[in-house]
C-alpha cells in the first residue's frame, strides 16, 4: 500500500478520481493499492522568537541578531487534526512507501518533507511531477515516479530560502522598528523590491526634458529621418549642406519577416498584465490561477515555464479544433498547429526542468 500526500484536498480528489480510488474517510480516500490524504498548505509552521525564549517577547535592541542553534518547528494549531490524520496513516503497518504528489515546486517540496520530518517517518519514498491537473498527465505521472531523494536539492534549496526569510525578516524588522520606534516590515524580497519602485519614481521625478532637432529627407512616397540631434547648430549646418540637394536611391531590398505567436504566460508576466488591466494584486493573480490549476483549467502556475509539457498535446489539439472556426481565430485560414516543438533536455533536478518535447502554438 502506497500513501500519497497531496498539497490540497481538491488536487487529491482530482488524482482519486484519475486512479479510481473512491472509498472515502474521514480525511482521505482508499483502495487496496494507494492511500490519498492532503496537507492543508503549509501544516508545519518554523517557530517565532518568543517560541525559543520567552524572552524574545520583547523587542530589544540588545537580543540581535537571534540566529537559533537549530531551527524548530512545530504543527499549526488550527490544523493538527489533518496532521494527526497524515501521521496515523504513515505508522500503518500495510503502508510501505509514500508518495509526495505535492505541487512540482520548491514550496511543494518543502510541505511534504517538514510533513514527514515532523512525524519521524523514514519509509521510502517517491516524487510525482506533474504541472497539469489533465487525467492522462496524472496517470502518466504515476507511471513514470522519480526516487524522493532525487529532489533532495530542490528540498534544502527551499530550506535556505525559508530560513532567509525567517533571519532577514525577523532581525531586520525587529531591527528597524526599534530604531525608528514605529513598525517597519522588512523582508528578504520586499525591501529590495520597494527599493526598486521608489529610485524608478526618483528618475521619475527627477527628469529632465531635452531638446534634440531631427532631419526629414522628403522622398517619393518615403520619409527618411535623421539620427536625434542635439546641438542645434550642427543640425542646422546639416541642413544647409543638404538643402536643395538631390538624392538618388540606388537600391531598395524587400524581406518577409515572420513573427512567431507569443509564448504562453509565466507566473511573473500574468501577475503584470492582470494588474495592468484588471488592477489585480500580486497575490489575488496567484491565488486565481491556482483556484483555475485546481480545476485542470490552468497548468501549474508557480513556474517560471513559458511552453506545455508533451501530455498535453491531445489538449491543446482539441483546444485548437473548438476554437479554429471562431472570431477572430478563423480569419487565419492556413493556420497548421505545431505542437512537436522539441527543445533541449536539462536535468529536473533542484528547479530545473525537463523541456522534451514541450508543445508550442505556432503559425
Amino acid at each position: 500500500m502506497k500513501l500519497v500526500i497531496c498539497e490540497k484536498k481538491s488536487v487529491g480528489e482530482a488524482i482519486a478520481a484519475s486512479l479510481n480510488v473512491s472509498n472515502k474517510k474521514q480525511g482521505y480516500m482508499e483502495n487496496d493499492k494507494y492511500i490519498i490524504s492532503w496537507a492543508q498548505g503549509h501544516l508545519i509552521h518554523m517557530l517565532k522568537p518568543d517560541e525559543y525564549d520567552p524572552k524574545y517577547k520583547n523587542w530589544d535592541l540588545d537580543h540581535l541578531p537571534i540566529i537559533p542553534e537549530e531551527f524548530k518547528y512545530a504543527v499549526d494549531e488550527n490544523k493538527k487534526n489533518q496532521y494527526q490524520v497524515l501521521k496515523s496513516l504513515m505508522d500503518r503497518n500495510d503502508v510501505t512507501s509514500l508518495i509526495n504528489a505535492c505541487d512540482a515546486g520548491r514550496e511543494g517540496e518543502l510541505i511534504f518533507r517538514y510533513i514527514v520530518n515532523e512525524a519521524n517517518c523514514h519509509k521510502p519514498t517517491e516524487r510525482l511531477w506533474i504541472s497539469s491537473m489533465e487525467e492522462k498527465a496524472i496517470q502518466e505521472g504515476f507511471q513514470n515516479l522519480r526516487p524522493g531523494n532525487d529532489y533532495d536539492a530542490l528540498y534544502e534549496s527551499g530550506i535556505a530560502r525559508a530560513r532567509a526569510d525567517w533571519l532577514v525578516g525577523l532581525n531586520m524588522t525587529r531591527l528597524f522598528s526599534s530604531l525608528y520606534h514605529k513598525t517597519l516590515n522588512i523582508g528578504r524580497v520586499q525591501t529590495p523590491t520597494l527599493a526598486m519602485i521608489v529610485e524608478r519614481q526618483d528618475k521619475i521625478d527627477n527628469f529632465q526634458k531635452e531638446k534634440y532637432h531631427l532631419l526629414h529627407l522628403s522622398l517619393d512616397g518615403a520619409d527618411a529621418v535623421s539620427d536625434r540631434i542635439t546641438d542645434q547648430a550642427q543640425a542646422l549646418l546639416m541642413l544647409d549642406l543638404i538643402k536643395g540637394k538631390q538624392v538618388t536611391c540606388s537600391s531598395v531590398s524587400k524581406e518577409t519577416k515572420k513573427n512567431k505567436a507569443p509564448k504562453l504566460y509565466d507566473l511573473t508576466t500574468l501577475q503584470r498584465e492582470a494588474n495592468r488591466y484588471f488592477g489585480f494584486t500580486a497575490q489575488k493573480t496567484l491565488d486565481l490561477a491556482q483556484s483555475l490549476y485546481e480545476k485542470k483549467i490552468l497548468t501549474y502556475p508557480r513556474t517560471d515555464s513559458r511552453a506545455l509539457t508533451s501530455d498535453m498535446e491531445a489538449s491543446v489539439l482539441e483546444i485548437i479544433d473548438a476554437i479554429k472556426e471562431k472570431y477572430p481565430f478563423n480569419k487565419c485560414a492556413s493556420f497548421t498547429p505545431n505542437v512537436k516543438a522539441t527543445r533541449r533536455t536539462k536535468n529536473v533536478h533542484g528547479n530545473r526542468r525537463k523541456l522534451r518535447n514541450l508543445p508550442s502554438l505556432r503559425e
